[in-house]
């Protein structure tokens, strides 16, 4: 497994106590060696700080995502509307990129959680729902600061479930950052 996956983290559970048994585990490959009864807590722990130890992947950037007059450049962490860069912060940021890379893709809550905060965060839920209610007040800001006409995604709620990117195909009558309801 070590010769084909080198960059696998490989963590033995098991009772076997005796101390050959860990030597034996340890010189087969194993970058850890957790005897029962242990907890969730330590071996999650464990986990985190052989990662943390993990050169970063070898694995080329993608390139930037687009999804109508919106990039998302996710190597220079920035988010162009146009020309026209958009200040975001981190989490706003983060927050885009897991959109914008299943753009037209209902996304749900806990992805996004898990995504962007942390799979174990403990905190309300409703911090996912201020970071979107925020990051459309930029984008729609930056849409109405354009001279231009511009395809501006919209972020749709979908109740009970998460959020979707609403990724425009090419045809008439897109909608614009300056396109007002009607009333």
């Amino acid at each position: 497994m070590r010769a084909e996956l080198p960059d696998l983290v490989i963590v033995i559970l098991t009772a076997r106590s005796d101390e050959i048994d860990v030597i034996a585990g340890l010189d087969a490959g194993a970058d850890d060696y957790l005897v029962k009864p242990f907890t969730l807590t330590v071996l999650l722990a464990r986990l985190r700080a052989h990662l943390r130890r993990r050169p970063p992947s070898s694995a080329p950037e993608e390139g930037p995502i687009r999804v109508g007059d919106l990039t998302v450049d996710t190597s220079a962490r920035r988010c162009l509307l146009a020309a026209d860069e958009i200040a975001l912060r981190p989490k706003e940021f983060e927050l885009l990129v897991v959109l914008a890379r299943h753009a037209g893709v209902a996304v749900s809550r806990e992805v996004l959680m898990a995504q962007v905060w942390d799979e174990n965060w403990f905190g309300p839920t409703k911090t996912l729902d201020v970071t979107i209610a925020s990051l459309r007040r930029r984008l729609s800001e930056a849409a109405d600061a354009s001279p231009h006409t511009l395809t501006l995604p919209d972020i749709t709620t979908l109740r009970g479930h998460g959020y979707r990117l609403e990724a425009f195909p090419p045809g008439p009558a897109p909608r614009t950052g300056h396109d007002v309801p009607p009333s």
